[in-house]
């Protein structure tokens, strides 16, 4: 298998003006906090789980649907102490708002809607 030598970016999410991020950002965090109310399983294990850090010293390199049900399940697998990387495993399914609130709340995140195969084989 060959490597090919790429940047080390922190994220890297739609191409936007950094008010749009900010913009993208708030409301992907609105919608991250209406998520957590329907997704009762996933609260659940950070209620019961989220002190001991039962993944503390896992890496998790997750590559599914960028959407705000994932930013939830990123949100709780942090809490449990992993460390998580995170790209789309579609072009076309990524919520832009749901990627720029990941990448601000400090999580490597590699996604945006209507990435070309290059830009997709990158992530």
């Amino acid at each position: 298998m060959s490597q090919v030598a790429t940047e080390r970016l922190p994220y890297k999410v739609v191409d936007c003006t950094p008010e749009q991020f900010e913009k993208l950002a708030k409301w992907g965090r609105q919608e991250i906090e209406l998520a957590q109310n329907e997704m009762p399983g996933l609260m659940a294990l950070r209620e019961k789980h989220g002190k001991s850090k039962p993944l503390a010293g896992a890496r998790i390199a997750g590559c599914l649907h960028m959407t705000i049900q994932t930013a939830v399940l990123i949100e709780t697998l942090a809490e449990l102490g992993a460390e998580v990387t995170w790209s789309s495993c579609n072009i076309f399914s990524t919520q832009d708002h749901a990627a720029c609130a990941i990448a601000k709340a400090g999580f490597p995140v590699y996604a945006w809607k209507g990435m070309n195969e290059q830009e997709f084989d990158w992530c």
